[in-house]
Protein backbone atom coordinates (compact mmCIF):
# COMPACT_ATOMS: atom_id res chain seq x y z
CA UNK A 1 0.00 0.00 0.00
CA UNK A 2 1.56 3.58 -0.88
CA UNK A 3 1.54 6.46 1.19
CA UNK A 4 -1.04 8.13 0.47
CA UNK A 5 -3.46 4.90 0.65
CA UNK A 6 -2.21 4.26 4.13
CA UNK A 7 -2.82 7.86 5.08
CA UNK A 8 -6.51 7.41 3.68
CA UNK A 9 -6.99 4.09 5.09
CA UNK A 10 -6.19 5.47 8.81
CA UNK A 11 -8.35 8.49 8.65
CA UNK A 12 -11.29 6.33 7.80
CA UNK A 13 -10.31 4.24 10.56
CA UNK A 14 -9.79 6.97 12.73
CA UNK A 15 -13.40 8.31 12.05
CA UNK A 16 -14.82 4.57 13.00
CA UNK A 17 -13.08 4.62 15.81
CA UNK A 18 -14.15 8.11 17.26
CA UNK A 19 -17.76 6.20 16.09
CA UNK A 20 -17.03 3.47 18.44
CA UNK A 21 -15.75 5.70 21.42
CA UNK A 22 -19.24 7.09 21.51
CA UNK A 23 -21.16 3.66 21.53
CA UNK A 24 -21.47 0.92 24.25
CA UNK A 25 -19.31 -1.89 24.21
CA UNK A 26 -21.88 -4.27 22.89
CA UNK A 27 -22.59 -1.81 19.87
CA UNK A 28 -19.05 -1.93 18.93
CA UNK A 29 -18.18 -2.17 15.17
CA UNK A 30 -15.31 -4.32 14.08
CA UNK A 31 -13.23 -2.14 11.80
CA UNK A 32 -11.72 -4.09 8.37
CA UNK A 33 -12.20 -3.13 4.52
CA UNK A 34 -15.26 -4.96 4.43
CA UNK A 35 -17.20 -3.11 7.00
CA UNK A 36 -20.08 -2.11 5.13
CA UNK A 37 -21.22 1.07 5.80
CA UNK A 38 -24.31 1.75 3.88
CA UNK A 39 -27.18 -0.71 2.49
CA UNK A 40 -29.43 -3.18 4.67
CA UNK A 41 -26.18 -5.23 5.70
CA UNK A 42 -24.75 -1.72 7.38
CA UNK A 43 -23.40 -1.27 10.96
CA UNK A 44 -24.38 2.06 10.83
CA UNK A 45 -27.87 3.96 10.89
CA UNK A 46 -27.79 6.97 9.12
CA UNK A 47 -27.18 9.15 11.74
CA UNK A 48 -23.66 7.23 12.68
CA UNK A 49 -22.62 7.38 8.90
CA UNK A 50 -23.39 10.99 8.90
CA UNK A 51 -21.26 11.63 11.51
CA UNK A 52 -18.38 9.16 10.14
CA UNK A 53 -18.67 10.98 6.86
CA UNK A 54 -18.40 14.54 8.26
CA UNK A 55 -15.35 13.67 10.64
CA UNK A 56 -13.42 12.30 7.81
CA UNK A 57 -14.37 14.97 5.16
CA UNK A 58 -12.92 17.52 8.08
CA UNK A 59 -9.66 14.90 8.71
CA UNK A 60 -9.17 14.68 4.90
CA UNK A 61 -9.40 18.54 4.31
CA UNK A 62 -7.18 19.18 6.66
CA UNK A 63 -4.78 16.37 5.59
CA UNK A 64 -4.45 17.43 2.81
CA UNK A 65 -4.83 21.17 2.92
CA UNK A 66 -7.74 21.22 0.33
CA UNK A 67 -11.77 21.22 0.53
CA UNK A 68 -13.10 17.22 0.36
CA UNK A 69 -16.50 16.65 -0.60
CA UNK A 70 -17.85 13.14 0.20
CA UNK A 71 -21.29 13.54 -0.61
CA UNK A 72 -21.66 15.70 -3.90
CA UNK A 73 -23.33 14.84 -6.79
CA UNK A 74 -20.88 12.53 -8.40
CA UNK A 75 -20.66 10.50 -5.43
CA UNK A 76 -24.31 10.24 -5.26
CA UNK A 77 -24.98 9.32 -8.69
CA UNK A 78 -23.21 6.35 -8.63
CA UNK A 79 -24.53 2.86 -8.36
CA UNK A 80 -23.47 1.41 -5.67
CA UNK A 81 -22.17 4.43 -3.73
CA UNK A 82 -18.97 4.90 -2.41
CA UNK A 83 -19.72 4.02 0.86
CA UNK A 84 -20.69 0.54 0.57
CA UNK A 85 -17.97 -0.59 2.74
CA UNK A 86 -14.69 0.75 4.05
CA UNK A 87 -12.58 -0.34 0.74
CA UNK A 88 -15.24 1.23 -1.32
CA UNK A 89 -14.96 4.64 0.45
CA UNK A 90 -11.22 4.65 0.91
CA UNK A 91 -10.80 3.79 -3.08
CA UNK A 92 -13.28 6.63 -3.78
CA UNK A 93 -11.47 9.17 -1.55
CA UNK A 94 -8.36 8.21 -3.79
CA UNK A 95 -9.62 8.70 -7.01
CA UNK A 96 -10.86 12.33 -5.39
CA UNK A 97 -7.47 12.92 -4.38
CA UNK A 98 -6.03 11.64 -7.75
Amino acid sequence: MNELAAQVQEAIEQALRALNEERGPEEQIEIHAQTCLFGEASVLDSLSLVSVIVDLETSLSDMFDRAISLTDDRAMSRDPVPFTDVGALKAYILELLA
